[in-house]
C-alpha cells in the first residue's frame, strides 16, 4: 500500500474509535424507541454476520501475507546460493573471469544493501543494470578449449537462473494484498464496533474496552500488511543468507 505504516495505524485506529465511540454517543441522544429490545436484537444479529465475514477475510489476509513472506524468504535463500554457485563457476574458469567475479561481488553487496534498507524502484533499476553488466562480462569471455566452453555454458545458465530469481523477488517486494480488501475489513470492523456500542453503558470501562480492542485490531491489521511487504517493517525477510554469500564470494 502507498500509505505508510504509521499513517495507516492512525487512520484505522481513528476509524474504529469513531465508529464505536460515535455510536455510543449518538445512541444516548436518540429517542428511547430506537433502543428497544427488538431494535437492539436486529442490530446485534447483523453485527454477528459481519463478525463472521470479517474473521474469514482476516484469515485470508493472514494466509496471503504469510505465503508471500515464506515465498520471498525461500527465493532469497535460493538467490544467495545461486550467486555463490555462479561465483564458483567463474572461479573455476580461471583468471580471465576475475573481472566478471568482481562485478558479481559488487552486485551481491548491492543486493544485500537493498534488502536491508528496502530501497525503492530506482535502486532496483540500478541493481538490474549491475546484474546485466555481470552477464555482459560473462558473455564476453573467450574460452580457449572445450573444457572452458563447457564451464562458460554452465556459468551462462547459472546467470539466467540468478536473473530469474531476482525478478521473482522484485515482483513480491510491494505485496499482493489489494487495498480494496483492507478497506472492506476496516469498514466491516467499524460496523461491528458501532453495533456493539449501540445502547452500551457510557462508562469508563466500556470506553477503555473499545479503546483496547481498537488498538489491538489496528496493530494486527498493520502487522498483516507488514508481512505482505517482506523487505520493510518489523516482520521482514532476513538478508543473512546474502551476507553469507558476500562473505563466501569475497574469499
Amino acid at each position: 500500500m502507498a500509505i505508510g505504516e504509521g499513517a495507516l495505524f492512525v487512520v484505522v485506529l481513528a476509524c474504529l474509535l469513531a465508529a464505536s465511540l460515535g455510536s455510543l454517543v449518538i445512541s444516548l441522544r436518540l429517542p428511547a424507541h430506537h433502543g428497544n429490545d427488538e431494535t437492539l436484537n436486529v442490530v446485534r444479529l447483523i453485527a454477528n454476520i459481519f463478525v463472521v465475514m470479517t474473521s474469514l477475510v482476516l484469515g485470508l489476509l493472514i494466509n496471503s501475507a504469510k505465503n508471500t513472506l515464506d515465498t520471498v524468504d525461500r527465493n532469497v535463500h535460493a538467490f544467495a546460493a545461486d550467486l555463490i554457485m555462479l561465483d564458483r563457476l567463474l572461479q573455476h574458469y580461471g583468471p580471465d573471469a576475475s573481472g566478471a567475479r568482481q562485478r558479481l561481488l559488487v552486485y551481491a553487496k548491492r543486493a544485500d544493501a537493498m534488502i536491508n534498507e528496502d530501497q525503492g524502484t530506482s535502486a532496483n533499476r540500478d541493481g538490474e543494470k549491475m546484474l546485466n553488466d555481470v552477464g555482459a562480462a560473462v558473455d564476453s569471455l573467450k574460452p580457449p578449449d572445450a573444457e572452458h566452453r563447457a564451464m562458460l555454458q554452465s556459468a551462462q545458465q547459472q546467470f539466467v537462473r540468478v536473473s530469474e530469481l531476482r525478478w521473482l523477488i522484485v515482483g513480491n517486494t510491494r505485496g499482493t494484498i489489494p487495498a480494496s480488501l483492507v478497506v472492506l475489513v476496516v469498514a466491516s470492523l467499524m460496523l461491528v464496533f458501532a453495533s456493539y456500542a449501540w445502547r452500551a453503558p457510557a462508562n469508563a470501562a466500556v470506553v477503555a474496552s473499545f479503546l483496547a480492542a481498537s488498538v489491538l485490531l489496528t496493530a494486527a491489521i498493520v502487522l498483516i500488511l507488514d508481512m505482505d511487504r517482506p523487505f520493510s517493517g518489523p516482520v521482514r525477510v532476513s538478508a543473512e543468507s546474502l551476507m553469507r554469500a558476500v562473505a563466501e564470494m569475497g574469499q
